[in-house]
């Protein structure tokens, strides 16, 4: 039976963890688990067994880590066969009645991708796909894609998934105790862009106990109209007589999974610390609950890598400045490749409250493709709001798409055959809600009633394609007042239309409807409240406009949106004319960043801008002491996204782009600087180290960024590094400070080693540690100074003990 035909009438049962099983079998720290498919086959065989024996009705092969950065292809290959040869061995062994089934579990490469990393986007997926090619080849029934903490490397291994199988394809993220993923994206968000891609269920696992992950699992099932998956931990590992344990029971775990499950999740299993005692106790809890049906859920919503932006009640705003028609300065950026130009707009557009940003790069001089990919990955490094990519040019279209870090909204389709047969199947393949256009090869009809005819056609096209109307936002078409006086009645009665009719989402380019006319920024204004009054959806609109975001600001509150008014005081209070002068202001497109008396260096390194701080700081140098620009300009900005990162404000990826801005001005001041060195005196020495056993180097690496940004001389020992190494470094040294972290269960013990001959050997050094299986009693527990939950937190110890030396 087909995985997909059981679950719709069953309960799905998943395995629990793998790893916390092979450490009670004996797996050593310096082993990688994958290599116990060939050499120990009988106990991979056994977890298998004991795990379909309690009731699982999918095992995931001991596969999680296995992929190319581990080993090359031939080792590879011999690992996963072994793999999927333990893995049948199981199932057929097995006494269990309940459908079984084998996942090729696939997880995280352990890197960062690009701009954040050192992983490009399509090395990433070339890695997953090397992977996947040889579980379809091995006979897996499914892909269970699971524990990624980054929007995009999921991305690129679930378009790897794609491209290499026709398997049912499962996604499982890692959740932290924020809500969101480790980069900032929300439930809401992975749902945009699974569902988009085509995940056949989706969820979160690891990380936290079932409890902690109730306010995810109730977001996943408020949006996700695919089945819901949850695997969650045993809670939170702590240490006892030398063995790690967990501090939730089977029977609790179970107790609140069958919870879960009343609720609607439909795929149940457990991660670190669960064993076939856990899954058991969740079987017998749950086989006799009739499953809920996974809901339909009409909802329209865009994303970026923190975030989804619904089309609901309340109108989305979609900035229009990124775009040559019209601009003779934005023209010109695009002729010299000024992208630091490009970026300055979104991030001026942003400020001025829109929820999306179009991206329109479109010149005949110009490379589209190439400049079309250049900006929306560099936008994605200052701002966070989702971007609307609008080109006719269908190839520059697919390859935005492919490499934008969430669900895109896509400009354009219409009713031409040709325009369905090409946008359709980007849509389905990579994800997006599409502005469809309300014209075909006759043209743009005159009455509604012809453009409604259009859009019935292109829902219906849609359709065959798998492409729900709820993906599908249409263009009435604004059309010149000054052209015929008939135009925008009748753009609006198609609105008005399709809105309620054929119940669909409706965008509009309002400033179409003046041109050719006086004091244009009227009559659009007016227009606009003449269509949200019809139900517009969205508007691409000019939001340096006063009387354009007046209107915007005024429905809101009038039609109950602005709770106390609260946006609407806020804009005026700031924005409105003052009496004495003109009753409009002055509109300009070239609206400045600064804010707040901050200098122009410190917005280039809060926003980001990596070439534009480059370019300041070298200009400062010459007339400012290199110091000052240090202690005046570069540190109170890393301050403010600290502060930012902290209050849960600003996101890993934004956090990261501002320190390579921050990077930038340093090396700047390196290569100009002719102070003497005590004017550009370090910190203190921090030792820096992934504990042994442990080869995952993200926490650390981000740690090691900031640390360096904020002055510390930081030695990176690396990764899978022995507790006499590290104790050697501070030894030599003298470095008051280790940093240390894990990410597996499996290498705890060994940070508690660590901790130990530190403190024998080295008793004042203070020792920081962290990770996602890590908390601040645990941290206790095992001896460590400080515990930080992230990067900034460890920024911030660093600098009270560095005050104190």
């Amino acid at each position: 039976m087909n995985i997909l035909d059981f679950l719709k009438e069953n309960i799905l049962y998943l395995d629990g963890s793998m790893g916390t099983l092979l450490q009670k079998n004996g797996l050593k720290l310096n082993e990688l688990p994958e290599e116990w498919n060939i050499t120990h086959p009988d106990v991979i065989r056994k977890i298998h067994l004991d795990y379909y024996n309690s009731g699982s009705n999918v095992v995931s092969t001991n596969t999680f880590g296995a992929n190319t950065l581990k080993f090359n292809l031939d080792e590879l290959e011999k690992i996963i066969k072994a793999a999927f040869e333990n893995a049948y061995f199981a199932k057929e062994n097995s006494t269990s009645k309940g459908e079984k089934f084998i996942a090729l579990d696939i997880g995280p490469t352990g890197k960062l991708l690009k701009p954040y990393g050192d992983l490009g986007f399509e090395d990433a997926v070339k890695i997953f796909a090397d992977t996947i090619k040889l579980g379809v080849k091995y006979g897996a029934d499914l892909i269970f894609i699971e524990t990624m903490n980054d929007s995009y490397e999921t991305k690129a291994a679930l378009l790897a998934a794609k491209e290499n199988s026709n398997l049912p394809i499962f996604v499982s993220n890692a959740y932290s105790e924020d809500g969101k993923l480790m980069t900032g994206a929300t439930p809401e968000a992975m749902v945009a862009l699974l569902e988009g891609m085509g995940a056949d269920a989706i969820g979160a696992n690891c990380s936290l106990g079932p409890k902690m992950l109730e306010g995810v699992v109730k977001k996943l099932l408020k949006y996700a109209s695919v089945p819901v998956i949850l695997k969650p931990n045993a809670g939170l590992p702590k240490e006892e007589n030398g063995k790690t344990l967990y501090d939730v029971s089977p029977e609790e775990f179970s107790e609140d999974v069958k919870n879960y499950v009343k609720d609607g999740v439909r795929i149940v299993g457990g991660c670190c610390g669960t064993t076939p005692e856990y899954i058991k106790e969740v079987f017998e809890k749950t086989k006799d609950l009739t499953p809920k049906p996974a809901e339909k859920k009409d909802i329209t919503m865009v994303s970026s890598y923190t975030h989804a932006v619904l089309f609901d009640k309340k109108p989305v705003l979609i900035g229009e400045r990124i775009n040559p028609t019209g601009k003779k300065r934005f023209k010109q950026a695009l002729l010299e490749n000024d992208i630091n130009y490009i970026l300055e707009e979104g991030i001026k557009q942003h400020s001025k409250g829109v929820d999306i940003l179009d991206v329109n790069v479109g010149l005949p001089d110009i490379d589209e493709n190439k400049m079309l990919t250049d900006v929306v990955e560099e936008l994605q490094t200052v701002t966070n709001l989702p971007l609307q990519i609008d080109t006719s040019n269908f190839e520059a279209m697919e390859n935005a798409l492919r490499c934008y870090n969430g669900k895109a909204m896509i400009n354009s389709v219409n009713g031409k055959k040709e325009s369905m047969e090409k946008i359709f199947p980007l849509a389905k393949k990579y994800g997006g809600v599409i502005v469809a256009l309300t014209l075909d090869e006759n043209g743009i009809p005159e009455n509604s009633e012809g453009r409604l005819k259009i859009a019935k056609k292109i829902i219906e096209t849609a359709k065959e394609y798998g492409i729900d109307k709820k993906d599908i936002i249409f263009d009435t078409l604004a059309m010149a007042l000054s052209a015929d006086k008939d135009a925008p009645k009748e753009t609006l009665k198609a609105l008005y239309e399709i809105k309620n009719t054929l119940k669909c989402h409706t965008s509009l380019g309002v400033s179409n409807v003046s041109f050719g006319l006086p004091s244009r920024d009227a009559i659009n204004s007016t227009f606009f409240a003449m269509a949200l009054t019809k139900g517009l959806s969205a508007a691409i609109m000019n939001p340096y406009s006063f009387d354009m975001m007046k209107t915007y600001y005024s429905y809101c509150a009038l039609c109950g949106m602005d709770e106390n008014f609260e946006k609407y005081i806020d804009y005026m209070s700031n924005n409105a004319p003052s009496p004495q002068k003109s009753d409009v202001p002055v509109q300009k497109s070239e609206v400045s960043i600064n804010s707040d008396d901050k200098t122009e260096l410190q917005l280039a390194i809060e926003k980001g801008l990596k070439d534009k701080a480059g370019e300041l700081t070298q200009s400062l140098i010459k007339t400012i002491n290199p110091f000052d620009i240090i202690q005046n300009e570069v540190i109170p900005a890393l301050d403010v996204v600290g502060k930012g990162f902290e209050e849960k404000k600003v996101y890993l990826p934004q956090l990261l782009m501002s320190a390579e801005a921050a990077k930038a001005s340093f090396e700047c001041i390196k290569q100009n600087a002719s102070t003497s060195k005590s004017d550009m005196t370090k910190k203190c020495t921090v030792v820096i180290a992934t504990v042994h056993g442990d080869i995952h180097d993200i926490g650390k690496n981000i740690v090691k960024l900031l640390l360096e940004n904020y002055g510390f001389d930081v030695i990176d020992l690396g990764k899978d590094v022995p507790p006499e190494t590290i104790l050697e470094k501070v030894t030599e040294t003298n470095a008051p400070i280790v940093g240390l972290s894990a990410l597996m269960t499996t290498t705890v013990p060994k940070m508690e080693e660590t901790i130990k001959l530190l403190n024998k050997k080295a008793p004042n050094c203070k020792t920081i540690v962290g990770g996602a299986v890590l908390n601040k009693e645990y941290a206790d527990k095992i001896g460590a100074d400080k515990y930080a939950k992230d990067a900034m937190e460890a920024v911030r110890y660093a600098d009270i003990i560095n005050s104190k030396l």
